[in-house]
């Protein structure tokens, strides 16, 4: 640390109190992240249990509207972040993961239950591991950024592509692979970042706790996206 970090830093003591340490910090991104998570199925589970889901099916463009009302609120709170409270982020991201459970909701049509909790279990043990690995390795991730970027938009493509060219369907296992190749390195690489926000953000309080809904927001996708494609490549449909 130079001297005009160590200023810096002693200036943010005496106005916002004691700094937090990047593991309480960590540790409170992953709290949201559960958080969300837990929404998320929770609120499948309901739609699922309560027939609601047989309900939103009957409405036309339903599906549509869900997926539409997603990218907005992410667009948002990627956009503005900077802009936003401290209580309109959490809320954008609580909201999120409402409109995200009516969607997980259609998955209990289509999966059996013991299949879906497998493969939750699988995602848990692969996100957790790679989760450890991104916050305690030395090396760089940052380099795999265009990587995974790249790898990110195959995925979309190649999805688009799938929905026009029939036999493309050929090739789905190894597509879920790339998915959840894909998605492991940017858990690794979005746990990393964590301490690059508190790095930057550990002087002010408020950016602090936004960056944190916002670095959430990364792993809470992160997590979905590997169920997703592990559910895809593993899962079990009902007869």
């Amino acid at each position: 640390m130079n001297d005009n970090d160590f200023y810096a830093s002693e200036r943010a003591r005496e106005r916002y109190g004691e700094i937090e340490t990047v593991g309480k910090y960590t540790a409170r991104t992953f709290l949201w992240m559960f958080v969300g998570l837990a929404v998320t199925f929770g609120v499948a589970i309901m739609g699922a249990a309560t027939g609601l889901i047989y309900v939103m099916l009957s409405i036309p463009f339903f599906q549509l509207g869900l997926l539409i009302a997603e990218l907005v609120v992410v667009l948002v709170l990627a956009s503005r972040i900077q802009s936003l409270s401290i209580t309109g982020a959490r809320a954008l991201f609580i909201g999120y993961s409402v409109l995200n459970g009516f969607v997980f909701s259609f998955y209990f049509i289509y999966f059996r239950l013991d299949s879906l909790i497998l493969v939750f279990g699988a995602t848990a043990i692969y996100f957790g591991a790679l989760a450890v690995f991104g916050y305690f390795t030395n090396a760089d991730l940052s380099r795999l950024r265009n990587i995974l970027v790249g790898g990110l938009f195959f995925l979309i493509i190649f999805g688009v592509l799938s929905v026009f060219i029939p036999g493309l369907y050929a090739m789905e296992r190894i597509y879920c692979l790339v998915g959840i190749a894909i998605f492991l390195g940017f858990t690794a690489y979005d746990t990393q970042k964590i301490k690059y926000y508190h790095d930057v953000y550990g002087c002010d309080p408020e950016m602090a706790r936004k960056a944190s809904i916002y670095a959430a927001l990364q792993l809470y996708l992160d997590f979905i996206n590997l169920f997703l494609y592990l559910l895809r490549f593993l899962g079990r449909r009902k007869n």
